[in-house]
């Protein structure tokens, strides 16, 4: 085997190990019943409504993403970018794996559910480190901060919190024309009982709150610690791949 078809797998093994990483987050996520990860929002609206499921909703919203991202780089977007539309069909059924596999765990009480709902932080944040740090394949939500931080010379953490809070408003507005209830399938009893609901069919809560603003954050504390333990391994795996 080559080096440079060696550096090209490493890179795209440690990418891929960033999306399954970010699919079992989405899935904690929703398991916790507080709420989805923001990333998560609008396809898990859109399969409560019914069709298709959170995976599949998630790729037809991720090629929309692909489609913004040629309109904010126009000359920039390289052809190599489109093999995020790979990744995007990966992520789906990842992510419909990942339910079918935690649909098992049982957690009652807030605050195992928050518990729950911080791992689900976490393990998102890592993924999605590791992922951006592989310079391979990478998810079309990331692949859209990114050309904003580009297009507006802001850190990629920064624009990270702006954009999943984006995508928690157009969740929310997606919602409210649907169900008539802005966070939830169900009947809106206020805010604060909204919020801290428990039950099926939560789709913006405390912990997509939390998470919005949360994943972004520890991203800031991964990022050393993913430069540390792929760093050395994905610089010579690119070194690799740029050979001739």
């Amino acid at each position: 085997m080559s080096n440079k078809l060696t550096g090209i797998i490493t890179r795209y093994a440690v990418a891929t190990l960033g999306l399954i990483l970010v699919a079992i987050g989405v899935a904690f996520s929703i398991k916790s019943d507080l709420g989805t990860s923001p990333i998560s929002c609008p396809p898990y609206v859109l399969s409560l409504w019914g069709g298709l499921t959170v995976g599949q909703y998630t790729i037809c919203m991720h090629l929309l993403f692909v489609c913004l991202q040629i309109l904010l780089l126009r000359k920039k977007f390289k052809a190599e970018n489109l093999l995020q539309l790979v990744a995007s069909f990966l992520f789906g059924f990842l992510t419909d794996g990942a339910l079918w596999l935690i649909q098992g765990i049982s957690v009652s009480g807030f605050a195992d559910k928050f518990y729950l709902m911080l791992l689900s932080c976490v393990i998102t944040a890592v993924g999605i480190s590791i992922e951006v740090r592989a310079k391979a394949w990478m998810l079309a939500g990331e692949m859209t901060t990114a050309a904003f931080a580009e297009v507006t010379g802001s850190k990629f953490s920064n624009v990270k919190i702006i954009f999943d809070i984006s995508l928690v408003i157009i969740a929310a507005l997606t919602s409210w024309a649907i169900f008539g209830n802005p966070l939830a399938a169900g009947e809106f009893t206020g805010l604060k009982e909204s919020l801290l609901a428990q039950q099926e069919g939560v789709i913006i809560g405390i912990g997509t709150i939390v998470s919005a603003f949360l994943t972004g954050l520890l991203m800031k504390l991964i990022d050393p610690a993913t430069e540390f333990v792929f760093g050395g391994l994905l610089d010579r795996a690119s070194k690799q791949s740029a050979e001739n």
